[in-house]
């Protein structure tokens, strides 16, 4: 298989109709759903990147909204899509530079849950 050299066309903002002109609304109307974060953590924090192994996490994703969520991640420059199997297709999943930038905010978005939900904080966070 052949790699493509082009970058992923990224939608530009004159082809999305934002519901906000506000940054954290339409920052929101990309991640702001349950799942999505969850597969960008995924991805970041869990070395997971395969359909299957996304759909393998522990929340129990549905097939339908995990697909629809990559492409999405995908069409935003976020994620990029990787063939590795030609029969069936299969493709793994990486995340760029723009998905790697949503770290701080997992981070923080986890340091809040682990303080005021006491939910689990990995070991190699606690200090930070």
């Amino acid at each position: 298989m052949r790699k493509s050299t082009k970058p992923p066309r990224l939608p530009k903002l004159g082809d999305h109709d934002f519901r906000s002109k506000c940054s954290i609304a339409r920052a929101l109307e990309i991640v702001g759903d349950k799942w999505t974060l969850l597969i960008v953590r995924d991805l970041l924090w869990h070395g997971k990147h395969t359909f299957a192994a996304l759909q393998g996490s522990a929340e129990k994703i549905p097939t339908n909204i995990l697909s629809d969520r990559l492409q999405r991640l995908a069409d935003w420059g976020l994620v990029r899509r990787e063939p590795y199997q030609d029969r069936p297709a299969r493709f793994a999943y990486h995340l760029t530079e723009a998905g790697k930038g949503l770290e701080p905010a997992l981070t923080q978005i986890l340091r809040w849950g682990h303080r005021v939900l006491e939910g689990g904080m990995p070991e190699r966070l606690r200090g930070k």
